[in-house]
């Protein structure tokens, strides 16, 4: 036992007072933040206001799109989609729509020219050479037939790439020829408008004592938890990889083989390697955690009605518990990997196996967040090979039965007691083994020695 916990003590020094663990620990969650507000950033900043010119022979469609287009009508169809989303609109966040929409209107100037008598072709060459001389960045030509389904609304830009100015003028585009059409057949379209405005839709979990539960922040702290935990595992994973490689390349092994059994170094690495992993999970999570309890600060500022997500000391538990199954399970597998090749370029071939099913588990957290009772999500958040990805997930979507988790940690139980007996029994005679890749058979006869 002493010699064990000397290895355990060895292995989690030799990971936590590295460089790379600090700067991993405090560097993952600034990056996560970045990942979800740098986007939201970018896509706030306005480009250089778009100068456009309208061909419209008939007349009727440029000064509805000009119109949809100005900072008072964006501004009223932003505050209405607005109150589909979050109710009441106070009167912060009615300014802060207001600037949004008027910087939104202000990346559009149109500009005015004289097309009568003019051909199709000679109005392209024209407007193409104007981009060209940069006097303007877009054209748009409006067909005259506007019922017709063979008509095309062209639109010519020199900003191909800007898809949030396009939509924008599209969906005006779009708005006004519907207006126009309504016109012409003589229809009243604030009429049809009332008769088409969508129904107040709002959808609530309920749990199985019939409380009402918020499902957008079980969603969201479900996802993060999933992927903490799979990047977490592949990470430690490939960390124990490369320390059995190491060892095996610098023969180091042979030393440490006769201070201790083979089994006691195996185990006292998986336990140093997976307690570090913890402490590093843990952080990230009291950090995640954090971070959305911000967010949703935020969001309720706003007007936006969402909880965060109510996680109990059993769950955070429960979270740990599956977080440590999981990094015994892979760890033995890519231990095993490890005393199996010679370099860790093959080892790194033969990573990839446990990395994808590590994906696939992660990949099925999205089907258990859907719909925590189905069978589906009861066989995934059971199979030990995802069950520590799958059944967190599903806990923080709807706490299963007791029993249910119980059987997940016995049968991961059982199979990391089998993984890590293998990888035992060929850790202690692949680690001995230099120059050429253990193959299969061989593999097999050092299982079956005594």
């Amino acid at each position: 036992m002493q010699r064990f916990l000397a290895v355990v003590k060895h292995e989690y020094k030799k990971v936590v007072l590295r460089w790379a663990f600090v700067i991993s620990t405090l560097l993952f969650p600034i990056l996560a933040a970045g990942f979800a507000f740098v986007p939201a950033l970018i896509f706030s900043l306005q480009g250089e206001p778009s100068r456009v010119i309208v061909i419209d022979e008939s007349g009727k469609i440029a000064p509805r799109l000009k119109e949809n287009l100005s900072a008072e009508e964006m501004t009223k169809k932003a505050t209405q989609a607005a109150g589909k989303m979050i109710g009441n609109i106070n009167a912060s966040q009615q300014e802060k729509i207001s600037s949004m929409a008027s910087n939104s209107a202000d990346a559009f100037i149109f500009l005015d020219y004289d097309s009568s008598g003019k051909a199709l072709d000679q109005i392209k060459a024209e407007l193409s050479n104007k981009i060209a001389a940069n006097e303007l960045e877009a054209y748009l030509i409006i067909p005259n037939d506007l019922d017709s389904p063979d008509a095309k609304y062209e639109f010519f830009s020199r900003k191909a790439g800007d898809f949030v100015g396009n939509s924008t003028l599209e969906d005006a585009l779009n708005a006004a020829v519907r207006s126009q059409r309504l016109a012409d057949a003589n229809i009243d379209e604030s009429r049809v408008s009332q008769l088409s405005k969508n129904i107040n839709f709002v959808a609530s979990g309920i749990t199985k004592k019939g409380e009402e539960k918020d499902t957008g922040s079980s969603f969201i702290a479900g996802f993060v938890i999933g992927l903490m935990i799979y990047i977490t595992l592949t990470i430690y994973g490939q960390t124990i990889m490369g320390a059995v490689i190491e060892e095996k390349e610098t023969r180091i092994a042979e030393i440490l083989f006769s201070s201790a059994r083979p089994f006691e170094l195996l185990a006292g690495k998986l336990v140093g390697v997976g307690l570090a992993g913890l402490t590093q999970l843990s952080i990230w999570v009291i950090s995640a955690a954090i971070g959305m309890a911000v967010v949703f600060t935020q969001l309720g500022s706003m007007g936006m009605d969402l909880q965060a997500p109510a996680i109990s000391v059993s769950v955070i538990i429960y979270l740990l518990i599956f977080f440590l199954l999981g990094f015994f399970m892979y760890a033995s597998i890519f231990a095993l990997i490890g005393s199996m090749v010679t370099s860790m370029q093959e080892g790194s071939q033969f990573a990839f196996p446990p990395i994808m099913i590590l994906l696939v588990g992660f990949y099925f957290s999205f089907a258990v967040i859907r719909d925590p009772n189905s069978s589906v999500s009861f066989w995934a958040s059971i199979a030990p090979l995802i069950a520590p990805i799958t059944m967190p997930v599903r806990m923080l979507a709807e706490m299963p039965p007791f029993w249910q988790i119980a059987l997940a940690i016995a049968i991961t139980l059982g199979a990391i007691l089998i993984l890590v007996w293998i990888s035992s029994r060929v850790y202690r005679v692949g680690m001995l083994m230099y120059g050429k890749r253990a193959t299969l058979p061989e593999v097999w006869k050092w299982i079956k020695l005594s």
